[in-house]
């Protein structure tokens, strides 16, 4: 198995994962904070999506939108379930088909980023990261709902 095929696999796992913690949390817990304070599963997916989606853009040297300032929160169109998991699943295909398509020479190209220059394997390597990070506050949300399954 290649470098690339092992890294999309790896952040499919990632993406997997997540995506059967959020279709085990009741609908109304996506939206849901804590304290008044804390973000809610919406706000974390929006995030993934967002940054997902940059990420794979820079690489296929599309334009990229505007970064949203501060602490990212989902929009209104997104604190269903429903509308989250379609948000999810269409920014997931886009990112899957775009790494995808990337040639043998994408890999080794230099991706300049706002933290400098890196490359494609360690722009993979930092979404499936960040994946990961925001499916441990997922699962820590369901516990906190009382739900202390592995839904994977």
């Amino acid at each position: 198995m290649s470098q690339k095929e092992e890294l999309i696999k790896g952040l499919q796992s990632a993406l997997g994962t997540l995506r059967k913690d959020l279709v085990a949390l009741p609908e109304d817990a996506i939206a849901k904070t804590f304290g008044g304070v804390s973000r809610s599963a919406a706000d974390m997916v929006h995030e993934i999506n967002l940054v997902n989606e940059h990420v794979v853009k820079t690489l296929l040297g599309q334009p990229l939108f505007d970064w949203p300032e501060g602490w990212i929160k989902a929009p209104a169109e997104l604190q269903t379930k429903h509308a989250l998991l379609a948000a999810f699943d269409k920014t997931n295909t886009f990112v899957i088909e775009g790494l995808e398509s990337l040639s043998d020479e994408d890999w080794t190209k230099t991706v300049t980023t706002e933290r400098g220059d890196t490359n494609t394997a360690e722009r993979i390597r930092f979404i499936t990261l960040h994946v990961w990070y925001h499916s441990g506050q997922v699962n820590y949300i369901q516990t906190l709902l009382g739900d202390s399954a592995w839904h994977w």
